[in-house]
């Protein structure tokens, strides 16, 4: 089994001059059952969202907040770049749509609100994501910001990543769907999970991708077959679809570490026992994000969309040789793609058949205006990591009120200045006058994370 994977990861091999770090752990025991670098420090990127999920469980799970206590954007999240879900500064949204919204597109909008609805800033957030890593064992990691965005000090390592994933895992068992949620859906606007291995792989149901040009494509992964569950870390793949492979097979090794003679199995130890290398994160940008690409890297590029639907690509043919009849031993059976789930702002769902009725579809892609300079040409690449170019003002109530009706957006602004809360059923529009037509429900704003090739 293991030669048809090596062989697989041949179709693969590009010229690069860095190694990747690889784990892959027993999520019960804690039990190492492959490492490569994985004690290297890496910065994490969007991979930073599984410590902002568990700050704000665990925050859940002490009573300080509820999963439907409502949340503000604030100015300070409408600025965040460049993946956001584009809500007006006022909108409210409950928790428990925060972290869908974060889990599944990795809003940075969205890591700014729950960082600022747990602990008031996102400086007391950062605080107590790094008391909460040091109460962990994980000793290589220091957070400045919930979402990942590059900062020198934002960093961990593939040994930290997964003794953070067999955290949520183990001590938060209640949360568990928010690792593996195929999709959000809001109106008509569909965002499915970056990880690709969520209704391909067979098992997967879990966690996290990140991605930004210093970092690479980083990738913390979970499945499950027969009850036994592995963690699965893959940081610096030179793309989404080498992620994808990589984690995978990571994952397919570690279901078949018990078949063979034990004496043959290497003595990694436990997690915690994965020995720290004392050095900086290594820098990628070069590599993924240089003038020697044809285009950009990043998080949805082309590669992404076709991994799991192209017969023809080294993920796809590797998945092919798991089905029955493929591969030897007892295969796992084909999985499926599960539904989107909804997610809306406001306090309450809309009323069915109102949503799509009312919110726009996803705006149409754009071309990012070219940096003026080289500093500002590194900052639009990190713009952020699983994501999209917006601006605030693209996500402003009064863009969004109808221009004909100055009187309806003045209304409008009365109400918080977001028309999208009322129209996903929190019930504070303005009503009508009896002898007018009812002004159209403004749309709602959303950035897709498509919108944009620039990194994310």
């Amino acid at each position: 089994m293991w030669v048809g994977i090596a062989c697989a990861a041949t179709a693969l091999t590009v010229t690069r001059t860095w190694a990747e770090a690889l784990l892959v752990i027993d999520a019960e025991s804690g039990r190492v059952l492959y490492s490569q670098n994985a004690g290297q420090p890496w910065y994490p990127a969007s991979v930073t969202k599984l410590m902002t999920a568990y700050v704000t469980l665990r925050a859940v799970k002490e009573g300080r907040l509820a999963l439907d206590t409502p949340l503000t954007v604030s100015p300070n999240a409408v600025a965040q770049s460049p993946v956001k879900m584009g809500f007006g500064v006022g909108t409210v949204v409950t928790v428990d749509n925060a972290l869908k919204m974060l889990m599944v597109k990795s809003a940075n909008d969205m890591a700014v609100v729950l960082a600022e609805g747990v602990a008031g800033s996102i400086e007391n957030f950062a605080g107590e994501m790094n008391a909460n890593a040091r109460h962990l064992g994980m000793i290589q990691s220091s957070f400045v910001n919930p979402n990942g965005l590059p900062a020198d000090d934002q960093v961990s390592s593939a040994r930290d990543l997964a003794i953070l994933a067999r955290a949520l895992i183990r001590e938060l068992p209640e949360y568990d769907y928010y690792w593996h949620l195929p999709g959000i859906r809001m109106g008509k606007m569909v965002r499915w999970n970056y990880n690709t291995l969520i209704g391909r792989y067979p098992g997967a149901d879990g966690m996290k991708t990140g991605f930004i040009c210093a970092s690479g494509f980083n990738l913390v992964a979970s499945a499950t077959r027969n009850g036994r569950r592995l963690i699965a870390v893959v940081l610096g793949a030179p793309s989404s679809a080498a992620r994808a492979l990589k984690a995978a097979q990571l994952l397919e090794r570690g279901f078949n570490t018990n078949s063979g003679p034990s004496w043959l199995m290497p003595p990694f130890g436990t997690v915690e026992s994965v020995q720290p290398i004392a050095a900086a994160p290594p820098n990628l940008r070069d590599e993924m994000c240089g003038g020697h690409r044809k285009r950009p890297a990043s998080e949805d590029e082309d590669d992404l969309a076709v991994a799991g639907n192209n017969p023809e690509t080294p993920y796809a043919v590797f998945l092919a040789s798991l089905r029955p009849g493929k591969a030897k031993g007892a295969a796992p059976q084909e999985v499926k793609m599960g539904e989107p789930v909804l997610v809306y702002t406001g306090t309450k769902p809309p009323a069915p058949g109102a949503q799509a009725a009312t919110e726009s579809k996803p705006e149409k892609k754009k071309v990012a205006a070219k940096p003026k300079s080289p500093a500002a040409k590194d900052a639009a690449k990190d713009d952020g990591k699983d994501g999209v170019s917006s601006t605030a003002a693209a996500s402003s109530a009064d863009d969004a009120a109808p221009k004909a009706k100055p009187k309806a957006r003045k209304d409008a602004a009365k109400d918080g200045g977001s028309a999208a809360t009322a129209a996903s059923g929190d019930g504070t529009a303005p009503k009508p006058k009896p002898k007018k037509p009812a002004p159209k429900p403004p749309p709602m704003v959303v950035t897709p994370a498509d919108q944009s090739s620039q990194a994310k």
